[in-house]
């Protein structure tokens, strides 16, 4: 039945308000999803008009609640909430939604659009990282905290839909904050029963309920999305639980309001005229009227601005209270929450004698303890594979047993691990990483895209970086996972040649902006003479010259543990008089941002050149060109030892030797 504006009370008018300007948003962009938005509007103002502690003035406040929409495609709901709640979004910017350079793009992107948290959109990965930041929450008020001076004390919300659920991130990240008891994560499940092909009893009929409950969360059921006080009041108990997450489950209506509410057919097309009109209808509003927003309802969900100023004015004076009685606590939490590192901190980062060969997972390891007490922000851990990616910090207690620990045991959850991770990242105060098998990254793979997307700060450790890992044969020997990363926008690649390469990727890593991953070995290699070399000033560029040879014949250029093969190799070439230059390459992503004069320096006009690097040979035609060569991999790799398996395919410095024999004859 068709309401009228006038009988509605402001609570009532400030919800049909939202879901509106989210029907005239999507209809205006003929593109969208308004089924979410219609169905789940009560639920965004409860979080915006009262629930949260946010101030819209100042949305990169620290201790502010997270809102994380992780159903993303609902993107025209938090525009339009981030808008009356008065952050930096104008009527204009939706009005644009969906359009060339508009700052209300189809799905949250992170960096963009004020008061979005996070980038979500590909289901789960939202829910994914609202774990990361319920673990970072945990995390620094173990660490800062005091009595009398709870500087670190907010929520994360979550909204997801059947979707996340459904996705596989969502078991994993789930069963991980279980696990952990993040008290103070709270997830809203829009529980419509419709997805996109048809209503969930045709593919997902299981009990949320129940298994949420295996998890261990707290849960609850609201059985009627449109009811106010039953899920507000949900909402508290779920505060309140403070040793285990908490999932509500509202019973909505998809595109409620709407001709077609209730069907699939709302979830993701723009109503058309007809129907826009009739929801407006239903809702009492001007049918003729587009992004129409009442002025008592614009001034109701405009008081978050005041609100959230004196919420945050209380933190800041609760701060200096906090700085006045531990200052130190205080400046290394204001230094950690503005992304700067400890000035001198790379004092602590160790350099490696040559001659003794290291496994540059071992050097990893010997870097981040060495580092650890100058890098307090420094935290993470491995997907169950600690004592072999060798990302463990030895002075540290774990995080499960001990918040103020910096060590995560994420079990066997790549993406989980990767997307919590993200999460970390935007959250602000630390420098996260992740660490599993290299293979093992295509599980984590949409999440290592999200990272890149936002330009989170994120340090992804992969080790068993080739086919040296040997025993383990073709499904534990990466081999396209090199090249497919380095395709990724914004995402640094690491393959260091020796200890001393690694020392620096670690430095420059948490330097740079953005995702960067390291490909470290399982077996040792040599290193390189340090005192011989300006390796810090080389992995800086990316590449560099590593062995000279005067008007070189021949440039070899290698990476990982295929340096020390080229550089053999250049002895063999030596000694037959022909003159061969050894090019460590250990970042792509770095020596592409090098001028143009840097990188002829290193690569040559008119040299041959022959890469070798225990991976796919695709994409190194760039840099060797089509007269130049690649010793690599275009198959899979073997079960035998690692030397053995090596060896069999090529990567000797014999046969590098000789192929760099026939390029130099090719040239004449």
């Amino acid at each position: 039945m068709a309401s009228s504006i006038a009988s509605l009370s402001l609570d009532q008018l400030s919800i049909d308000t939202l879901r509106l300007l989210a029907v005239d948003t999507v209809e205006k962009a003929k593109s969208g999803h308004p089924g979410a938005p219609l169905g789940c509007a009560p639920i965004a103002y409860l979080l915006f008009h009262k629930v949260m502690k946010h101030n819209p003035g100042h949305s990169k406040w620290a201790d502010r609640d997270r809102f994380v929409l992780s159903n993303g495609h609902a993107s025209a709901l938090l525009y339009g909430s981030l808008y009356l709640a008065g952050y930096k979004l104008s009527l204009d910017d939706l009005k644009s939604f969906r359009q060339w350079g508009s700052r209300t793009p189809g799905h949250p992107e992170y960096g963009l659009t004020d008061g979005v948290e996070a980038t979500t959109g590909p289901l789960g990965q939202g829910f994914g990282m609202a774990v990361g930041m319920a673990i970072a929450e945990k995390h620094l008020a173990a660490v800062y905290n005091r009595p009398g001076f709870d500087v670190v004390g907010h929520h994360t919300f979550v909204l997801c839909g059947d979707g996340d659920l459904m996705e596989g991130i969502s078991h994993e990240a789930a069963s991980l904050a279980g696990t952990l008891g993040l008290g103070k994560l709270i997830v809203l499940y829009d529980d419509n029963l419709i997805s996109l092909d048809g209503p969930t009893k045709w593919s997902f009929t299981e009990d949320v309920y129940k298994r949420f409950k295996a998890y261990n969360w707290h849960m609850q059921r609201v059985t009627d999305g449109n009811d106010l006080d039953a899920i507000e009041a949900a909402i508290e108990a779920a505060k309140n639980e403070t040793d285990r997450p908490s999932l509500i489950a509202v019973r909505t209506v998809i595109g409620y309001g709407s001709p077609k509410a209730g069907t699939n057919k709302v979830h993701g097309e723009a109503l058309g005229p007809a129907d826009t009109a009739a929801t407006k209808k239903f809702f009492g509003f001007p049918e003729d009227q587009s992004f129409y927003v009442p002025e008592d309802a614009l001034a109701n969900w405009r008081e978050a601005v005041k609100r959230g100023a004196g919420q945050e004015a209380e933190w800041n004076q609760l701060f200096a209270g906090y700085k006045a009685a531990f200052p130190e606590l205080a400046a290394e939490f204001e230094r950690r929450q503005a992304g700067k590192l400890k000035a001198g901190w790379e004092k602590a980062i160790p350099s490696f004698p040559a001659g003794k060969p290291v496994a540059t997972r071992n050097a990893g390891q010997q870097v981040m303890n060495a580092i650890y007490a100058d890098v307090p922000e420094l935290f993470g851990g491995a997907a169950d594979l600690t004592a072999s990616t060798k990302t463990i910090f030895k002075n540290s207690p774990h995080f499960a047993d001990d918040p103020a620990g910096r060590n995560v045991f994420f079990g066997v959850r790549e993406l989980g691990m990767c997307a919590a991770v993200n999460g970390m990242a935007v959250h602000g105060g630390l420098r996260p990483f992740g660490s599993t098998f290299f293979v093992f990254s295509d599980y984590a793979k949409p999440a290592l895209r999200i990272a890149a997307i936002m330009e989170a700060a994120s340090l992804f450790v992969f080790t068993h970086d080739s086919v040296g890992v040997g025993e383990d044969g073709p499904t534990h020997e990466p081999i396209e996972h090199l090249m497919a990363l380095r395709a990724v926008p914004h995402m640094t690649d690491f393959r260091p040649a020796d200890a001393n390469e690694t020392a620096a990727a670690w430095r420059l890593a948490l330097e740079r902006k953005g995702p960067c991953f390291f490909a470290l070995t399982r077996q040792d290699v040599p290193t390189i003479n340090a005192a011989e070399h300006d390796v810090l000033g080389g992995v800086s560029k990316g590449a560099y010259v590593l062995e000279e040879a005067a008007n070189p014949q021949v440039v070899l250029v290698g990476t990982g543990s295929e340096v020390s093969v080229a550089l053999d190799a250049a002895k063999l070439l030596a000694a037959e008089g022909i003159r061969a230059r050894v090019v460590s390459f250990p970042s792509w992503r770095i020596f592409e941002e090098q001028p143009a004069e840097y990188k002829a320096s290193v690569m040559p006009a008119g040299v041959p050149k022959l890469a070798v690097e225990a991976g796919a040979t695709l994409g190194w035609w760039k840099y060797v060109g089509l007269d130049g060569d690649v010793v690599g991999l275009d198959r899979f790799g073997a079960s035998a030892p690692g030397p053995v398996v090596m060896r069999e395919l090529g990567f000797t410095a014999e046969n590098v030797a000789a192929r760099a024999k026939k390029l130099v004859k090719q040239r004449g």
